[in-house]
C-alpha cells in the first residue's frame, strides 16, 4: 500500500461538501442526455452521424468559450457566485428547449445546448477545485472521485429516463424533447435559489515563490501542462464513446436503440459510477498516480479489443472500459492542481477548457464512421486518446516513485 487511510473531508467543510456533491449529479444528467439526443435526432430528423455530432460539439464549445471568463469571474467573486451563475445559465438553457420544440429548429436546440454548456463551465470550474480543497491534500483525488461518483449517478438516470421516453415515440406521434429539459430547468433554478441562501467558506492561498523569492507563474509547472493535455485526451475518448455507444450497439444488430439506451445506462454508466465509488475508496489506501496508471492501461486494452471486432466480447470489453475510465477525470484534475497554490482557480479554468474534446472526439468519430461505413473503425479515435492518458499516468507514477526514494 502507498499510504494509510486518512479522513476524506474535514468536519468544518462537511455541509459545503454535501451541497456541492449534489451539483455533480445535475451536470452528469445534462451530459448523459446528449448521448440519447444524438441517436434521437438521427432518426427523427434523418441526419448523418457527423451532423448529429454537432449536438456534443455545441455544448462542449461552451466550455471552450466560457472557461477563461468563468475563471476570472470566480477569482473575483468567489466559488459560491460561480456556482449560482452557472446554475442560472444551466436553467435558462434548459428552458430554451421549449421555443426550440415550438419552431422544430435543430439550430435552436444547438443554441440552447451551448447556453447549458456555458452554465456547466461555471459550475465545474467552481466545484471541482473547491472539492479538492475541503480536506487533506493527500486525499484530494479520492475526495473528488467520491463527489464525481454522483456525476455517474446522473449519467445513469439520464439515458434511463429520457432515453426510454424519447425512443418509445414514433415519427407519427413524437414525444416532446422539450419536456425533460423543461423539468430539468425548473429543478436547476430551484437549486440555484438554495445556493443563494447558503454561505460557502472561501479558501485562500499564498503566492508561490522560488528560492530567490520570485513569484512562480502557472505555466512554469510542466506537469500542469501535461495534465491539461491528458485531460483533453480523456474528454475526447469519453465523450466520443458515449456519443456513439447506441449507434455501435444498434449497428452490430444486438438490439434496438431503446434497449441500447438501457445497456448504456445500467451497463456502461452503471459500471462508471461503481468505478468512481470504488476508486475513491481504493485511493484512500493507494496513491492516485498508481491507480491512474493501471486504469489507463485497462482502457487501452479494452478499446483494443473493440477494434478487433470480436462480437459480444468487444461489447463486454467496451462496458468494462467504463469502469476503468471512471476515475480519470477527477484524478487527472486533482493531480494537475497539486502544488499550484494561488494559481488554483485560474488553473481550474484552463482545465475546464478540456471538454472541448467533446467537440473534437464525436466529430472525428462521426467522420470515420461515415467514411468507413463502420462504427468499429471509429474507435481508433478514443484508442489514441487513451494512449495519451497512459503516457501521462506513467510520467506521474515514475515521478512519485522517484520522489519516494
Amino acid at each position: 500500500m502507498d499510504k494509510q487511510r486518512t479522513v476524506l473531508v474535514d468536519k468544518q467543510y462537511f455541509l459545503p461538501f454535501v451541497l456541492l456533491t449534489s451539483l455533480f449529479f445535475l451536470w452528469g444528467f445534462a451530459h448523459a442526455i446528449l448521448d440519447v439526443l444524438n441517436k434521437h435526432f438521427q432518426e427523427m430528423l434523418d441526419i448523418s452521424k457527423t451532423h448529429s455530432a454537432l449536438i456534443q460539439a455545441m455544448m462542449y464549445m461552451g466550455y471552450f468559450v466560457m472557461a477563461i471568463p468563468a475563471g476570472l469571474f470566480i477569482n473575483r467573486f468567489g466559488y459560491r457566485s460561480g456556482v449560482v451563475f452557472g446554475l442560472l445559465l444551466y436553467g435558462i438553457g434548459s428552458l430554451l428547449f421549449i421555443p426550440g420544440q415550438y419552431f422544430v429548429s435543430f439550430n435552436a436546440f444547438l443554441f440552447a445546448l451551448f447556453v447549458i454548456g456555458c452554465g456547466l463551465t461555471f459550475l465545474e470550474t467552481a466545484a471541482n477545485p473547491y472539492v479538492t480543497e475541503l480536506g487533506a491534500k493527500e486525499t484530494a483525488a479520492s475526495r473528488l472521485n467520491f463527489a464525481q461518483s454522483f456525476n455517474g449517478l446522473g449519467c445513469i438516470c439520464a439515458p434511463l429516463l429520457v432515453g426510454w421516453f424519447l425512443f418509445s415515440e414514433t415519427k407519427e406521434h413524437p414525444n416532446s424533447v422539450a419536456f425533460p429539459y423543461a423539468c430539468m430547468g425548473i429543478l436547476v433554478l430551484f437549486v440555484a435559489s438554495i445556493f443563494l441562501r447558503v454561505k460557502l467558506p472561501e479558501i485562500r492561498h499564498e503566492a508561490e515563490v522560488d528560492k530567490e523569492g520570485h513569484r512562480v507563474g502557472l505555466w512554469s509547472h510542466r506537469l500542469f501542462i501535461f495534465g491539461l493535455i491528458a485531460l483533453f485526451a480523456y474528454e475526447v475518448a469519453e465523450i466520443s464513446i458515449n456519443s456513439f455507444f447506441i449507434n455501435y450497439v444498434v449497428e452490430q444488430r444486438w438490439m434496438d436503440a431503446r434497449y441500447a439506451s438501457l445497456v448504456l445506462s445500467f451497463g456502461g454508466l452503471g459500471l462508471f459510477m461503481l468505478g468512481r465509488f470504488s476508486g475513491s475508496w481504493i485511493m484512500q489506501r493507494v496513491s492516485a498516480e498508481r491507480m491512474l496508471f493501471w486504469c489507463a492501461t485497462g482502457t487501452v486494452l479494452t478499446t483494443t479489443v473493440v477494434l478487433f471486432d470480436l462480437g459480444i466480447v468487444s461489447l463486454i470489453a467496451l462496458l468494462c472500459g467504463y469502469a476503468f475510465e471512471a476515475i480519470m477525470f477527477p484524478t487527472i484534475f486533482a493531480l494537475s492542481l497539486k502544488g499550484l497554490g494561488i494559481h488554483t482557480k485560474r488553473a481550474s479554468s484552463f482545465l475546464m477548457m478540456s471538454p472541448v474534446g467533446g467537440v473534437v472526439g464525436p466529430l472525428l468519430m462521426g467522420v470515420v464512421a461515415d467514411h468507413t461505413d463502420s462504427m468499429v473503425w471509429a474507435f481508433v479515435v478514443p484508442w489514441v486518446a487513451y494512449v495519451v492518458v497512459w503516457f501521462y499516468a506513467r510520467k506521474m507514477l515514475s515521478q512519485r516513485i522517484t520522489l519516494s526514494k
